[in-house]
């Protein structure tokens, strides 16, 4: 959710943090703010807006120093505005903080800091933090910092600086914090993509850890002030993958990286018809049970693994939303494997789910996008996408990406339990990059479709089986980026109520694929024209590939206002190749639109608070 970015060095420290502040804007906010230290003490701009109108300010008044902290804020305690906005500071004005997440006890320990004489000024729960630090600071920020954490309950990421202290301190509890290492400079971010144009070095902060860095040195220690030794990780990201290539907006590059995301998600996977995914599988021997949690995007992915485990492996699968599954007091053994997918690795829900399902003594199991996310670390296994940074808020490529690793996986526990490997599948698997640019091609087709139907408000999308998953992130696409109220459903659950929505302000998206069910679609079909409604049909038909008979084509396209048709994929396959017109389609409504397509309103990329 909100960013954090500080530097301490030989550089002018503005630049450094609004360029840190432009890189964390992915993340989603609605305000931000600088705090810097120099010879006239803490200097504090902040505002509701962008970065690049903060920005302007700051250089405008031309704030110095060479220590500062910032952040970009998403409003969760108090309304976005000046006030409410990071940084916070304390009553005499020499403590400055900045805060991910959110502090449980807030109304406790406002209550005992107001009768203590100190005087809060926002609505928010991170002012706290500041007057806590003030109230236990005798000459040592560290210390100070330590004490208050220990009052806390909650999450946090925080930086905090000091006038009379040339030193930046962080820590974290289930938010996530970074250091930076650097020749006599340091930084602290929320995410290493905002430090990536200054050093690779980093150290990820693991819970009720507090960080002190200056500009030649770091320690990092547990909230009793124990040295704790920590990992230099270099990290493996480039910082020409979070820029924009040429293309309009992140999201339409990353869709259109798709192809090399797949290929990177095979590569080095299979080998002589058998798929290594890189992990022990020893703790596999006696799988007898798979639950698969995620939350959002990446839930509709665990609910096609669960497709691919219980027909390729013959697992029983339960696929949960991480939210409810912390909750629901789960029953849980040493035979089952608790599957935990989560793009940028620190997802509160999807990470407070591992936690609940190691506490049960369960295998546990990460599908990640980021090297060194708590998720990662803190799972028994972890399968790594190699998809790339993702910066645009709604997912695209993570989510392909994890559909062909659950395949992998799916195949994986096959061939350890004996079955004979789908060599037809691994065949196909291969061909899978040159399809997708088949389905990208389409861009102009989707495009004008689009321009027609961008003014409408309402919209459903239909699936069955393995793609019935693929019309809930169809919809959920559209109503991320383009803001028009969609709904997913089985094709044959319509006429259990959502038929009553159909008219000629109802336009239906539906998936349809050469097979057993194609006739029943057919049907589904039929009974939204009957009442009016627009269809946009998604279909198997190119040449070179398994198509639709002419006799059946003619029928969908009699029954279809528009026909968008893609390359054959077998059933396995065909999620990953049935989506991608729904993503672009889901871009062009939005651009259309005219809206802020990579950072959606009120949406941020990696939910870290509850």
């Amino acid at each position: 959710m909100c960013g954090i970015i500080g530097y301490i060095g030989k550089k002018e420290v503005v630049p450094v943090l609004v360029e840190g502040l432009k890189k964390l804007e992915y993340r989603g906010y609605d305000s931000a703010g600088i705090c810097t230290l120099s010879d006239n003490g803490l200097e504090i701009i902040k505002r509701k807006g962008k970065v690049s109108e903060i920005a302007e300010e700051v250089l405008s008044k031309k704030l110095r120093g060479n220590i500062g902290i910032a952040h970009t804020r998403w409003a969760t305690h108090g309304t976005p505005n000046e006030i409410n906005s990071h940084p916070h500071t304390c009553c005499n004005k020499n403590i400055a903080i900045v805060h991910n997440g959110i502090i449980e006890n807030y109304s406790l320990l406002k209550e005992m800091l107001l009768s203590e004489g100190h005087k809060i000024i926002s609505e928010t729960d991170s002012e706290i933090i500041a007057h806590l630090v003030e109230k236990f600071y005798k000459n040592d920020i560290e210390e100070a910092v330590a004490k208050a954490l220990k009052l806390i309950k909650g999450s946090f990421g925080l930086a905090v600086i000091h006038k009379a202290e040339n030193k930046i301190v962080a820590a974290r509890r289930d938010s996530p914090i970074v250091l930076g290492l650097g020749d006599e400079e340091m930084f602290i971010a929320s995410d290493a993509t905002a430090l990536l144009s200054h050093t690779k070095k980093v150290i990820y902060l693991d819970d009720n850890e507090i960080a002190l860095i200056s500009k030649n040195s770091y320690s990092v220690k547990n909230l009793n002030l124990k040295p704790v030794s920590k990992k230099v990780h270099k990290t493996n990201l480039d910082v020409l993958q979070t820029e924009k290539g040429g293309f309009k907006h992140f999201l339409l590059k990353e869709i259109f990286e798709q192809p090399l995301a797949v290929k990177n998600a095979i590569k080095g996977r299979i080998k002589n018809n058998r798929v290594c995914l890189g992990f022990d599988t020893k703790q596999l021997n006696k799988l007898k049970r798979v639950i698969i949690t995620a939350c959002g995007t990446s839930w509709h992915s665990a609910l096609i693994g669960k497709y691919l485990i219980e027909s390729i492996a013959k697992i029983p699968v339960e696929v949960d939303y991480a939210s409810e599954f912390r909750y629901r007091n789960p029953v849980l053994n040493k035979d089952d494997s608790v599957i935990l997918i989560s793009q940028s690795g620190e997802t509160a829900d999807t990470l407070a789910a591992l936690r609940e399902a190691k506490s049960k003594n369960a295998r546990t199991i990460a599908i990640v996008n980021v090297l060194g996310s708590t998720i990662e670390r803190e799972a028994d296994s972890f399968i790594y996408l190699h998809a790339g940074p993702e910066i645009s808020v709604a997912s695209t490529k993570a989510f392909t990406s994890q559909i062909l690793v659950l395949l992998l996986l799916a195949l994986q526990l096959s061939q350890k339990k004996g079955q004979e490997i789908n060599k037809k599948l691994i065949k196909e698997l291969n061909k899978l990059p040159i399809k997708i640019e088949k389905v990208l091609n389409q861009k102009e087709t989707i495009s004008k479709i689009a321009k027609e139907l961008h003014s409408y408000n309402n919209f459903l999308c239909l699936g069955r089986g393995i793609n019935f998953p693929v019309a809930l992130e169809g919809a959920l696409k559209i109503k991320e980026i383009s803001y028009i109220h969609a709904e997913g459903y089985p094709a044959a659950e319509m006429k259990h109520g959502p038929i009553a929505l159909i008219d000629k302000n109802m336009p239906v998206i539906f998936i349809i694929n050469k097979g057993k069910l194609f006739e029943k679609s057919l049907s589904n079909l039929q009974e939204i024209k009957s009442r009016g409604g627009k269809v946009i049909a998604i279909t198997q038909v190119c040449e070179n590939f398994q198509s639709l008979a002419d006799k059946e084509l003619n029928a969908l396209e009699k029954l279809s206002d528009y026909v968008i048709k893609i390359p054959y994929a077998s059933e396995e396959l065909s999620p990953i190749i049935n989506v991608i017109p729904l993503q672009l389609l889901a871009y062009y409504l939005a651009d259309f639109r005219g809206l802020d397509i990579d950072k959606p309103r009120n949406l941020a990329k990696s939910v870290t608070v509850e």
